[in-house]
Protein backbone atom coordinates (compact mmCIF):
# COMPACT_ATOMS: atom_id res chain seq x y z
CA UNK A 1 0.00 0.00 0.00
CA UNK A 2 1.05 3.69 -0.35
CA UNK A 3 1.93 6.14 1.94
CA UNK A 4 4.51 8.95 2.37
CA UNK A 5 7.17 7.86 4.72
CA UNK A 6 8.34 11.53 5.44
CA UNK A 7 5.20 11.98 7.47
CA UNK A 8 7.42 14.49 10.37
CA UNK A 9 7.62 17.87 7.09
CA UNK A 10 5.53 20.20 7.70
CA UNK A 11 2.17 20.50 5.72
CA UNK A 12 3.44 23.09 3.57
CA UNK A 13 6.80 21.24 2.90
CA UNK A 14 4.63 17.72 1.85
CA UNK A 15 2.80 20.03 -0.48
CA UNK A 16 5.71 21.30 -2.45
CA UNK A 17 6.97 17.59 -3.14
CA UNK A 18 5.98 17.19 -7.02
CA UNK A 19 4.68 13.38 -6.55
CA UNK A 20 2.24 14.32 -4.08
CA UNK A 21 1.31 17.54 -5.73
CA UNK A 22 0.90 15.01 -8.84
CA UNK A 23 -0.94 12.33 -6.67
CA UNK A 24 -3.63 15.05 -5.24
CA UNK A 25 -4.32 16.32 -8.31
CA UNK A 26 -5.15 12.76 -9.52
CA UNK A 27 -7.35 12.09 -6.59
CA UNK A 28 -9.21 15.30 -7.57
CA UNK A 29 -9.67 14.02 -11.10
CA UNK A 30 -10.67 10.56 -9.89
CA UNK A 31 -12.34 11.81 -7.34
CA UNK A 32 -14.78 13.79 -9.40
CA UNK A 33 -14.87 11.09 -12.65
CA UNK A 34 -16.08 8.59 -9.87
CA UNK A 35 -18.64 10.59 -7.91
CA UNK A 36 -20.32 11.67 -11.26
CA UNK A 37 -20.40 7.51 -12.90
CA UNK A 38 -21.48 6.52 -9.44
CA UNK A 39 -24.30 8.57 -8.94
CA UNK A 40 -25.68 7.23 -11.64
CA UNK A 41 -24.38 3.97 -10.92
CA UNK A 42 -26.22 3.74 -7.92
CA UNK A 43 -29.66 4.98 -9.09
CA UNK A 44 -29.62 2.24 -12.04
CA UNK A 45 -28.21 -0.31 -9.50
CA UNK A 46 -25.09 -0.89 -10.87
CA UNK A 47 -23.21 -0.94 -7.69
CA UNK A 48 -22.64 -4.73 -7.60
CA UNK A 49 -21.35 -3.93 -11.61
CA UNK A 50 -18.76 -1.76 -10.78
CA UNK A 51 -17.41 -3.93 -8.04
CA UNK A 52 -17.52 -7.03 -10.07
CA UNK A 53 -15.21 -4.71 -12.84
CA UNK A 54 -12.89 -3.44 -9.61
CA UNK A 55 -11.96 -7.06 -8.89
CA UNK A 56 -11.82 -7.94 -12.88
CA UNK A 57 -9.60 -5.31 -13.28
CA UNK A 58 -6.56 -7.46 -11.36
CA UNK A 59 -7.16 -10.08 -13.81
CA UNK A 60 -6.06 -7.33 -16.53
CA UNK A 61 -3.16 -6.05 -14.73
CA UNK A 62 -2.13 -9.21 -13.96
CA UNK A 63 -2.13 -10.21 -18.35
CA UNK A 64 -0.37 -7.10 -19.07
CA UNK A 65 2.29 -8.14 -16.50
CA UNK A 66 2.61 -11.40 -17.64
CA UNK A 67 3.28 -10.35 -21.67
CA UNK A 68 5.48 -7.25 -20.44
CA UNK A 69 3.40 -4.51 -21.50
CA UNK A 70 2.67 -1.66 -19.52
CA UNK A 71 -0.48 -3.28 -17.27
CA UNK A 72 -2.69 0.27 -17.48
CA UNK A 73 -2.48 -0.06 -21.31
CA UNK A 74 -3.60 -3.29 -21.14
CA UNK A 75 -6.02 -2.90 -18.21
CA UNK A 76 -8.19 0.06 -20.36
CA UNK A 77 -9.25 -2.56 -23.32
CA UNK A 78 -9.36 -5.95 -21.28
CA UNK A 79 -11.76 -3.43 -18.91
CA UNK A 80 -14.15 -2.35 -22.07
CA UNK A 81 -14.08 -5.76 -23.61
CA UNK A 82 -14.75 -7.20 -19.93
CA UNK A 83 -17.79 -5.10 -19.10
CA UNK A 84 -19.47 -5.50 -22.61
CA UNK A 85 -19.09 -9.54 -22.48
CA UNK A 86 -20.56 -9.47 -18.81
CA UNK A 87 -23.13 -6.60 -19.92
CA UNK A 88 -24.57 -9.16 -22.85
CA UNK A 89 -24.35 -12.17 -20.44
CA UNK A 90 -26.35 -10.46 -17.97
CA UNK A 91 -29.10 -9.44 -20.19
CA UNK A 92 -29.26 -12.83 -22.04
CA UNK A 93 -29.41 -15.00 -19.43
CA UNK A 94 -32.06 -16.31 -16.78
CA UNK A 95 -30.06 -16.23 -13.50
CA UNK A 96 -30.18 -13.56 -11.54
CA UNK A 97 -28.07 -10.41 -11.97
CA UNK A 98 -25.98 -10.41 -8.66
CA UNK A 99 -25.59 -14.25 -9.30
CA UNK A 100 -24.07 -14.03 -12.02
CA UNK A 101 -21.88 -11.00 -10.91
CA UNK A 102 -20.94 -12.36 -7.88
CA UNK A 103 -19.54 -15.65 -10.26
CA UNK A 104 -17.41 -13.39 -12.30
CA UNK A 105 -16.01 -11.01 -9.94
CA UNK A 106 -15.13 -14.15 -7.42
CA UNK A 107 -13.25 -16.61 -10.76
CA UNK A 108 -11.83 -13.18 -12.02
CA UNK A 109 -9.91 -12.65 -8.46
CA UNK A 110 -8.66 -16.21 -8.09
CA UNK A 111 -7.82 -16.09 -11.95
CA UNK A 112 -5.77 -12.99 -11.58
CA UNK A 113 -3.89 -14.50 -8.42
CA UNK A 114 -3.02 -17.76 -10.45
CA UNK A 115 -1.82 -15.38 -13.40
CA UNK A 116 0.64 -13.28 -10.79
CA UNK A 117 1.52 -16.22 -9.38
CA UNK A 118 3.52 -17.05 -12.99
CA UNK A 119 5.13 -14.06 -13.09
CA UNK A 120 8.25 -14.47 -11.67
CA UNK A 121 9.86 -11.50 -12.63
CA UNK A 122 7.02 -9.34 -11.06
CA UNK A 123 8.51 -6.67 -8.09
CA UNK A 124 4.93 -4.53 -7.75
CA UNK A 125 4.03 -6.44 -5.07
CA UNK A 126 0.27 -7.89 -4.86
CA UNK A 127 -1.01 -5.11 -1.54
CA UNK A 128 0.04 -1.94 -4.04
CA UNK A 129 -2.80 -3.43 -6.85
CA UNK A 130 -5.29 -4.38 -4.21
CA UNK A 131 -4.76 -0.79 -2.89
CA UNK A 132 -3.81 1.16 -4.91
CA UNK A 133 -0.68 3.80 -5.84
CA UNK A 134 -2.12 6.70 -5.78
CA UNK A 135 1.58 8.74 -5.00
CA UNK A 136 3.07 6.68 -8.48
CA UNK A 137 0.65 8.71 -10.87
CA UNK A 138 3.06 9.97 -13.59
CA UNK A 139 2.07 13.09 -16.06
CA UNK A 140 0.95 10.76 -18.02
CA UNK A 141 -1.75 9.10 -16.17
CA UNK A 142 -2.92 12.96 -15.20
CA UNK A 143 -3.40 13.35 -19.23
CA UNK A 144 -5.31 10.35 -19.28
CA UNK A 145 -7.70 11.38 -16.40
CA UNK A 146 -8.04 14.42 -17.46
CA UNK A 147 -9.20 13.52 -21.32
CA UNK A 148 -11.55 10.74 -19.83
CA UNK A 149 -13.21 13.26 -17.73
CA UNK A 150 -13.74 15.35 -20.22
CA UNK A 151 -15.17 12.92 -22.09
CA UNK A 152 -17.30 11.70 -19.72
CA UNK A 153 -18.37 15.21 -19.02
CA UNK A 154 -19.25 15.66 -22.49
CA UNK A 155 -20.66 12.61 -23.10
CA UNK A 156 -23.42 13.40 -20.06
CA UNK A 157 -23.47 16.66 -20.87
CA UNK A 158 -24.99 16.40 -24.66
CA UNK A 159 -27.07 13.31 -23.95
CA UNK A 160 -28.36 15.15 -20.42
CA UNK A 161 -32.15 14.38 -20.71
CA UNK A 162 -31.82 11.25 -22.48
CA UNK A 163 -29.25 9.77 -19.19
CA UNK A 164 -31.76 11.72 -16.87
CA UNK A 165 -34.77 9.65 -18.13
CA UNK A 166 -32.91 6.38 -18.17
CA UNK A 167 -32.32 7.03 -14.83
CA UNK A 168 -35.28 8.07 -13.04
CA UNK A 169 -38.15 5.92 -15.62
CA UNK A 170 -36.62 3.90 -17.91
CA UNK A 171 -39.90 2.90 -20.49
CA UNK A 172 -41.19 6.24 -19.85
CA UNK A 173 -37.69 7.57 -21.93
CA UNK A 174 -38.36 4.43 -24.42
CA UNK A 175 -41.65 5.78 -24.84
CA UNK A 176 -40.22 9.41 -25.57
CA UNK A 177 -37.39 7.85 -28.40
CA UNK A 178 -34.37 7.63 -25.84
CA UNK A 179 -32.63 4.96 -27.54
CA UNK A 180 -32.11 2.84 -24.24
CA UNK A 181 -29.75 0.19 -25.43
CA UNK A 182 -27.10 2.40 -26.99
CA UNK A 183 -27.26 4.56 -23.88
CA UNK A 184 -26.78 1.99 -21.60
CA UNK A 185 -24.14 0.30 -23.74
CA UNK A 186 -22.13 3.32 -23.78
CA UNK A 187 -22.36 4.06 -19.94
CA UNK A 188 -21.17 0.76 -18.90
CA UNK A 189 -17.99 1.74 -21.56
CA UNK A 190 -17.43 4.53 -19.50
CA UNK A 191 -17.95 3.00 -16.90
CA UNK A 192 -14.93 0.51 -17.16
CA UNK A 193 -13.16 3.08 -18.26
CA UNK A 194 -13.54 5.01 -14.95
CA UNK A 195 -12.88 1.94 -13.45
CA UNK A 196 -9.88 0.90 -15.58
CA UNK A 197 -7.88 4.35 -14.72
CA UNK A 198 -9.03 4.74 -11.04
CA UNK A 199 -7.82 1.63 -9.81
CA UNK A 200 -4.19 3.18 -9.58
CA UNK A 201 -5.77 5.37 -7.21
CA UNK A 202 -7.20 3.36 -4.96
CA UNK A 203 -6.21 -0.38 -5.96
CA UNK A 204 -8.66 -3.26 -6.95
CA UNK A 205 -10.20 -3.87 -3.45
CA UNK A 206 -11.36 -0.52 -2.74
CA UNK A 207 -12.92 1.11 -6.51
CA UNK A 208 -16.23 -0.06 -5.60
CA UNK A 209 -16.85 2.26 -2.70
CA UNK A 210 -14.97 4.88 -4.38
CA UNK A 211 -17.17 4.67 -6.69
CA UNK A 212 -20.31 4.14 -4.84
CA UNK A 213 -19.79 5.80 -1.14
CA UNK A 214 -19.94 9.66 -2.46
CA UNK A 215 -23.58 8.74 -4.64
CA UNK A 216 -24.93 7.41 -1.94
CA UNK A 217 -23.83 10.25 0.40
CA UNK A 218 -24.89 12.73 -2.16
CA UNK A 219 -28.55 10.58 -2.68
CA UNK A 220 -28.67 11.07 0.83
CA UNK A 221 -28.59 14.97 1.08
CA UNK A 222 -30.30 16.12 -2.16
CA UNK A 223 -33.87 15.81 -3.59
CA UNK A 224 -33.38 17.16 -7.59
CA UNK A 225 -31.16 15.07 -9.73
CA UNK A 226 -28.78 17.66 -11.46
CA UNK A 227 -27.54 19.09 -7.43
CA UNK A 228 -27.11 15.03 -6.82
CA UNK A 229 -24.89 14.56 -9.31
CA UNK A 230 -23.22 17.89 -8.66
CA UNK A 231 -22.85 16.60 -4.82
CA UNK A 232 -21.48 13.20 -5.63
CA UNK A 233 -18.63 14.94 -7.45
CA UNK A 234 -17.87 17.18 -4.86
CA UNK A 235 -17.94 14.35 -2.34
CA UNK A 236 -15.51 12.17 -4.36
CA UNK A 237 -13.16 14.92 -5.39
CA UNK A 238 -13.13 16.44 -2.21
CA UNK A 239 -12.85 13.00 -0.25
CA UNK A 240 -9.59 11.94 -2.49
CA UNK A 241 -7.92 15.12 -1.48
CA UNK A 242 -8.51 15.12 2.23
CA UNK A 243 -8.00 11.16 2.27
CA UNK A 244 -4.49 12.15 0.59
CA UNK A 245 -3.68 15.06 2.79
CA UNK A 246 -4.38 12.65 5.82
CA UNK A 247 -2.07 9.85 4.50
CA UNK A 248 0.53 12.26 4.13
CA UNK A 249 0.33 13.76 7.55
CA UNK A 250 0.26 10.21 9.29
CA UNK A 251 2.24 8.48 6.47
CA UNK A 252 -1.00 6.12 6.36
CA UNK A 253 -1.81 4.15 2.72
CA UNK A 254 -3.40 6.58 0.74
CA UNK A 255 -5.99 4.43 -0.82
CA UNK A 256 -8.14 2.87 2.47
CA UNK A 257 -7.16 6.58 3.86
CA UNK A 258 -9.28 7.81 0.88
CA UNK A 259 -11.84 5.77 1.33
CA UNK A 260 -12.25 5.74 4.95
CA UNK A 261 -12.27 9.77 4.44
CA UNK A 262 -14.79 9.32 2.07
CA UNK A 263 -16.99 6.92 4.50
CA UNK A 264 -16.76 9.61 7.19
CA UNK A 265 -18.25 11.61 4.94
CA UNK A 266 -21.43 9.46 4.30
CA UNK A 267 -21.50 9.28 7.91
CA UNK A 268 -21.91 12.46 8.71
CA UNK A 269 -24.38 13.46 5.50
CA UNK A 270 -26.14 10.31 7.17
CA UNK A 271 -26.55 11.40 10.80
CA UNK A 272 -27.03 15.47 9.89
CA UNK A 273 -30.27 13.64 7.40
CA UNK A 274 -31.46 11.87 10.49
CA UNK A 275 -31.14 14.68 12.83
CA UNK A 276 -32.95 17.06 10.11
CA UNK A 277 -35.75 14.58 10.15
CA UNK A 278 -36.11 13.95 13.65
CA UNK A 279 -35.91 18.04 14.32
CA UNK A 280 -38.66 18.20 11.29
CA UNK A 281 -41.43 15.94 12.85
Amino acid sequence: MSSLTSAALPLADLLALPFLQRAMLAGLLTGALGGVLGSFAVLRQLSFFSDALGHSALLGLSLGIVIGLDPTLVLIPFAVLFALGVHRLVNNSRLPADALLNIVYSSSLALAVLTLSRARGFQGGLERLLFGDILGVSWHDLRLILLLLVVAAGYLLLSRRSQILLTIDEPLAISRGVDADRHRLAFVILLAVVVAVSIKAVGVLLISAFVVIPACAARLACGRFTPYVAVAAGLGAGGAVLGLLLSALLDLPSGPSVVVVQLIGFLLVLAFMSLRGALGR
